[in-house]
């Protein structure tokens, strides 16, 4: 089992960039596949981006490729998103996740962090 901390959520204007960080205890990330999914006030929660296990390849949302990168610190057991060009469109509760599966679809994580807030002003 794994447990997931986020952090780096924020308030920044349209434009503007954060980085979020995910910090794993219990086991390593290199074993599972991680992933980023965001959920907005009255919106399912969804997909954002995700990377294989022991450094596998990644996929992103259409919506945020070329502005979202996703990557893994194995000795600090830390995965992080990288975001730039923010839009208020991107305003969401963003969540960690991990699963023995690289996967778009949230059904396929068992293991969630609590989510950090990030608000993209206009």
């Amino acid at each position: 089992q794994v447990q997931l901390v986020e952090s780096g959520g924020g308030l920044v204007q349209a434009g503007g960039s954060l980085r979020l960080s995910c910090a794993a205890s219990g086991r390593t990330t290199s074993t599972y596949a991680m992933a980023w999914f965001r959920q907005a006030p009255g919106k399912e929660r969804e997909f954002v981006a995700f990377l294989n296990r022991y450094g596998g390849n990644t996929v992103y949302a259409d919506s945020v490729k070329g502005r979202f990168t996703i990557s893994r610190d194995n000795a600090k057991n830390t995965v992080s998103l990288q975001m730039n060009s923010l839009k208020p469109e991107d305003t969401a509760v963003y969540y960690c996740a991990a699963s023995y599966v690289g996967s778009s679809a949230k059904s396929r994580y068992d293991y969630w962090g609590q989510g950090t807030q990030v608000t993209v002003s206009s």
